[in-house]
């Protein structure tokens, strides 16, 4: 393993554990393969808020769209069977569809351009109002029209997906749950990953939770709905350890794959632009595809009752990220990028020298929390609450023995200023200095706001 990444893996849960207290999220899980290896595996917080079970990295989450990805892998597995092809029409396969759902083919299907309704005409499953459809349901509502011409534009839709299922179910002549589980899961040797509920009783499950509005306060939301024929789309659980490990294997130079090079390509390729005002996304058959830096990734996202879960794979770093969180507010999206930033701020000032990893810790004051985070001969300053890490980071360039100068900074910062640790009689810091102001560790921080204010 390169000694960036090394270094930036010991950086990673210590930024995660604060952003869990500072968001009070339940729980989260976190899992980064290198080189289809797992190389960080670490839980935070709680499978469920009442009895204050401990999560732990085994326990399966609701990965909803996740499902996407593995579906487009079992349709692409198939074509290399030649059991279907990519440009068949659905109605090839599936009788009683609306002629214009009929025509669409199946690449459309999977890239989510063929124009079909997202959810139906009432999509209350997403709410616990009702089940999710069951195959003679969908059925019937693939029976409307289209809603958009075919080819037209990116446009997301559940029911594509669960008409895929419809027809990987005709093709093979197996339930979906049982195809996708022998092609996909089980040929990419994933020992955590089920296609939907029900699951054994010896497998953890990690309960959902609502967001704390309009209540107050958080209610468990137990996710264990089954999905039926929308499957497909929603239904799959799974660790963050096994989605790390089998997106790596998507990238179209993995080593090992269930699926050919040139399957892979066409997963992982543009197919279609997600419209957005605010960022560039793309999609590609049962992928999303985007940069956060200047990293390209593929990967998906999964919003499920209780749960929203995300994973990236970086294909020219052979680096594939995990986040997933049981709270319909849990920031996965955000907290993936957050790694990739950090990720590529390790890359590029690689590992700390000997002197600059002895001023490493974490420094509050009434006004701050932060993290001296040292990477090749410099100590970066970080304010580990933001959401892009490292953003307008201070830099110390060592002049001595806990010794330096703010070589960098913005503007209203403390730049040109000296910055200096002081240590106990064991030769732990126990305060430093940025300029004038001095910073504690958290129990001293803690017990002056006590001392002052608390009387």
């Amino acid at each position: 393993m390169e000694a960036w990444l090394k270094s930036a893996l010991h950086y990673i849960p210590e930024w995660l554990d604060f952003q869990m207290q500072l968001t009070e999220q339940p729980g989260c899980v976190v899992a980064i393969a290198s080189k289809g290896r797992l190389v960080l595996e670490k839980a935070f917080g709680v499978a469920n808020i009442v009895t204050g079970q401990k999560l732990t990295p085994r326990h399966r989450f609701r990965v909803a769209s996740h499902s996407k990805t593995f579906t487009a892998a079992a349709v692409l597995r198939l074509c290399e069977k030649e059991m279907l092809r990519l440009d068949d029409p659905a109605g090839l396969y599936i009788d009683g569809l609306h002629p214009t759902i009929a025509e669409t083919r199946i690449s459309q299907l999977l890239s989510h351009s063929a124009g079909i309704v997202r959810d139906g005409n009432d999509a209350g499953y997403w709410r616990n109002r009702r089940p999710f459809l069951n195959a003679k349901e969908l059925r019937t509502e693939l029976r409307d029209p289209l809603i958009l011409e075919p080819s037209s534009q990116f446009k997301y839709s559940n029911h594509a997906f669960g008409l895929l299922g419809l027809i990987i179910e005709s093709v093979t002549g197996e339930a979906y749950c049982e195809c996708v589980k022998r092609l996909i899961v089980d040929g990419s040797k994933l020992g955590e990953t089920l296609p939907d509920t029900p699951v054994p009783p010896t497998v953890p499950i990690a309960q959902g939770h609502s967001r704390k509005l309009p209540l107050g306060y958080r209610v468990i939301i137990p996710g264990d709905d089954p999905t039926n024929a929308l499957a497909p789309a929603t239904g799959f659980l799974a660790t963050a350890a096994d989605l790390s490990l089998f997106f790596s294997t998507l990238d179209p130079d993995a080593k090992r794959s269930i699926l050919t090079r040139s399957s892979r390509k066409e997963m992982t390729r543009i197919h279609w632009k997600n419209h957005s005002e605010y960022e560039e996304r793309y999609y590609g058959l049962g992928t999303m595809i985007g940069k956060t830096g200047h990293w390209d990734w593929f990967g998906h996202m999964g919003a499920f009752p209780g749960f929203l879960t995300r994973t990236v794979a970086v294909p020219q770093r052979n680096i594939s990220v995990s986040v997933i969180t049981n709270a319909v507010d849990g920031p996965s999206s955000i907290w993936s990028d957050a790694i990739l930033y950090i990720l590529q701020k390790f890359e590029e000032r690689g590992a700390p020298k000997a002197k600059t990893k002895k001023w490493e810790g974490r420094w509050w004051d009434l006004w701050n929390t932060l993290d001296f985070v040292a990477m090749g001969d410099r100590v970066l300053v970080t304010d580990p609450s933001l959401q892009v890490p490292f953003r307008d980071a201070s830099e110390i360039t060592l002049t001595g023995r806990d010794k330096g100068k703010i070589s960098a900074a913005p503007g209203l910062k403390n730049f040109g200023e000296n910055a200096r640790l002081i240590r106990g009689p064991t030769g732990l810091a126990r305060t430093a200095w940025l300029g004038g102001t001095k910073l504690s560790t958290k129990q001293r921080a803690a017990s002056d706001l006590k001392k002052k204010y608390e009387s």
